[in-house]
């Protein structure tokens, strides 16, 4: 299925150029990632993408120990949201490079993305979140 333009043009700067882009309104100047083509707050059409930072700040998480495909080896998936640098909003991804245990919120998190010949213009581009 498409991802539609907002979300496609999203979607290949992860894979093409491993850059997190977002939109931001002309209405009231938030920055939105995933990029969206309709502010939440104001309704405003946004047209102007800008490049946020691949860091950010963990605003919270949850933990899943139940083994889905993504995750066979039966370790837990982190999911979290992080403010990216440049954003007005949370992104939900998962956090890696760290035990459960040692995650806290508030924490600086780094974006990594995979090698770019494993890249197919998928949100999992990114691989995960690390700690900075």
């Amino acid at each position: 299925y498409s991802a539609g333009d907002v979300g496609s043009r999203f979607l290949i700067e992860l894979r093409n150029n491993a850059r997190i882009m977002g939109m931001r309104c002309p209405v009231c100047n938030r920055v939105y990632v995933p990029a969206r083509s309709v502010c939440k707050d104001c309704f405003g059409q946004l047209k102007e993408w800008v490049e946020v930072s691949d860091k950010g700040t963990l605003l919270t998480y949850a933990i899943d120990n139940v083994a889905k495909p993504i995750q066979p080896t039966g370790t837990p998936i982190i999911y979290g949201i992080v403010q990216l640098d440049g954003a007005d909003n949370g992104f939900v991804h998962m956090l890696g490079g760290v035990d459960a245990e040692q995650i806290r919120v508030g924490m600086r998190v780094q974006a990594v993305f995979k090698p770019r010949e494993e890249r197919t213009a998928s949100i999992l581009d990114i691989k995960h979140f690390k700690p900075l």
